[in-house]
């Protein structure tokens, strides 16, 4: 009974948490969200030389290309950014952000790097729930035939946004025989599997936003870093990567899991 009080507790405070902020929780969450692209962006203007000349030495394209795929991203993550916060063509925007995730993937060579392919995918998911809130619901899958709720596209990219969403805290699980990791371990894995298979879905999520800020902001202090020393832009990166992974999180807090859920099942029975 006690810990039944408790979850009420927890569930009760989620649910004041989401009327006290229910106005501006959303904007909060899409500027966390674009966070990463609009830091990259900013970037890729101040180090252009440097990023174009490493582009050109890894892949031997030639300045010119070079030069160009520095411009597409420097373009490409800047007006998207400006489109999502704007609330203009979003959609369009959303695309465009997947375009430079995959474009960025294999410049960088991220696909044989399975923890930073691991985060991107993350940071996938989290347009996926940016998609979906662009959307309009209950529009059907395809023009003129109409769908059941559950079969809605949105629905289908607020859990697939969800499930990538945890890939990132995968990420920060740590296999050694300590106590404190393996209580981090067990919490953090239940809280992922509770908003992967959207159970508890806004608790759960709103408890991870809190777990991550703090790892993020202990582990991931760049300011701390002096500017010339190469780890500080290792830290800003994975930083503004994680907040956009915590944007993607109050997205699923402000909208709830969608209609494939165990919350949105339980309403059935």
């Amino acid at each position: 009974m006690g810990q039944n009080d408790l979850m009420g507790t927890a569930e009760d405070f989620a649910d004041q948490f989401l009327r006290v902020t229910k106005q501006y929780l959303p904007h909060v969450a899409r500027l966390c969200l674009i966070s990463t692209f609009l830091e990259d962006g900013v970037r890729m203007w101040f180090q252009w030389g440097e990023q174009r000349d490493y582009i050109d030495s890894t892949w031997g394209c030639g300045y010119l290309v070079a030069s160009t795929f520095v411009l597409l991203n420097l373009l490409g993550q800047l007006t998207g950014c400006i489109l999502v916060l704007s609330r203009n063509f979003v959609q369009h925007a959303c695309f465009g952000l997947f375009g430079i995730i995959a474009l960025q993937t294999i410049a960088y060579s991220i696909l044989w790097d399975l923890k930073f392919l691991m985060r991107n995918l993350a940071l996938g998911g989290g347009l996926l729930l940016l998609l979906a809130e662009s959307r309009s619901e209950g529009k059907s899958m395809f023009a003129g035939v109409p769908t059941v709720r559950e079969s809605s596209p949105r629905q289908y990219m607020q859990l697939g946004g969800r499930v990538l969403l945890v890939l990132m805290f995968m990420t920060l699980l740590h296999f050694d025989a300590g106590f404190f990791s393996i209580l981090q371990n067990i919490v953090g894995t239940a809280l992922m599997i509770l908003v992967a298979i959207g159970f508890k879905t806004k608790l759960a999520a709103l408890t991870l936003v809190v777990w991550l800020f703090a790892i993020n902001v202990y582990f991931n202090a760049f300011w701390a870093v002096p500017v010339y020393k190469p780890m500080h832009d290792f830290l800003k990166y994975d930083f503004f990567q994680t907040m956009s992974v915590i944007g993607g999180l109050l997205l699923v807090v402000a909208l709830g899991p969608g209609g494939v859920s165990m919350d949105e099942k339980k309403k059935e029975w």
